[in-house]
């Protein structure tokens, strides 16, 4: 089985932060967030893995990713001039998966459940398809499944009028019949070429898709908001799991729990926490900061006010609680 992980949207929901580099290179908890979907295929022993790109963003991905020798895998990037929809990538990609199953994450998802099942249903449960499903707040953002005696026997992308909560949550196994759906459909109302459309044509046409739901904390990292949250649960995650590092001893400052905080920066006379992650390279004085991330190089002194539910840069901030961004 390969691996297939999809990184070649704009992000123009992350700017300024996303400027300069994709949303799937900025980090949660100090990781870009990409690392986090190789480790799940490659934990799950899928060490051949495509990573969609565009193009203008090789040399950073070669930078940050590299070919895989860091997990143990061997990455091939795979081209996408125009981000015209998770079908299209799965297009560009079909040489690639030359006629193998395999495993599809959105480079800009955070999934905590396992996928074991998920492929399972692929390999071994004589299934064409299989998606991970997950109850949302706000369907209409999502592609949604409408399910029936457990079947599904309906998708549909962003829907202004939901007929579920369960949204699919950007994990997909396949098997190469998927190509000929992605090849019989037509772009969207969106003018985007919709991974939900493809399965429905699989539907449609009786192919059996199975699912899974999860109840597990999962993010699309595509917001500042939703951002911050998985930050949020991120640390909370590997609090409960005892990665975290609880030796801080940081110059007349307080840290509550939890936390991350890179160790090349310098923290003096400070309150960080609970919720914090701090990158690469940054320099506090005099601060209290809760419930944020602050970003490598970033240079804070004698903040007259706690710093709350906001993303730091050098160049950029974001205040959720304000509702917008300033430089």
């Amino acid at each position: 089985m390969k691996g297939l992980i999809l990184c070649a949207g704009k992000g123009t929901r992350l700017q300024p932060f996303s400027n300069n580099k994709p949303k799937v290179l900025l980090p949660v908890v100090n990781k870009p967030i990409i690392y986090y979907g190789i480790e799940k295929l490659v934990k799950l022993n899928i060490c051949e893995i495509g990573i969609v790109i565009h193009p203008n963003h090789f040399n950073l991905f070669m930078e940050e990713v590299g070919t895989g020798e860091r997990w143990g895998a061997k990455i091939t990037y795979i081209f996408q001039f125009d981000p015209l929809g998770i079908s299209d990538a799965v297009k560009h990609s079909e040489s690639f998966i030359d006629n193998e199953p395999f495993l599809l994450l959105l480079g800009d998802n955070l999934i905590t459940q396992s996928l074991d099942s998920l492929c399972q249903a692929v390999l071994n449960d004589h299934n064409e398809a299989a998606i991970l499903l997950g109850k949302v707040k706000n369907p209409q953002d999502f592609g949604i499944a409408e399910v029936y005696e457990d079947k599904i026997i309906g998708l549909e992308e962003k829907p202004s009028a939901p007929k579920s909560d369960l949204a699919v949550l950007g994990v997909y196994a396949f098997k190469p019949s998927i190509f000929e759906a992605v090849h019989s459909i037509r772009p969207s109302a969106r003018g985007e070429y919709e991974i939900t459309d493809a399965i429905q044509w699989m539907i449609n046409n009786h192919y059996s898709v199975a699912y899974q739901k999860t109840d597990k904390n999962f993010s699309d990292v595509g917001t500042m908001d939703r951002w911050l949250d998985a930050n949020r649960w991120m640390l909370q995650l590997m609090e409960e799991e005892g990665v975290l590092n609880k030796e801080l001893p940081y110059q007349g400052s307080t840290i509550i729990q939890p936390v991350c905080i890179d160790p090349s920066s310098e923290i003096i006379n400070c309150v960080i926490g609970p919720y914090v992650t701090i990158g690469p390279n940054v320099r506090l004085e005099s601060c209290s900061i809760e419930h944020s991330i602050v970003l490598e190089d970033a240079n804070l002194n004698h903040s007259l006010y706690t710093i709350a539910n906001t993303i730091i840069s050098p160049q950029s901030v974001f205040v959720q609680n304000s509702g917008g961004s300033s430089k």
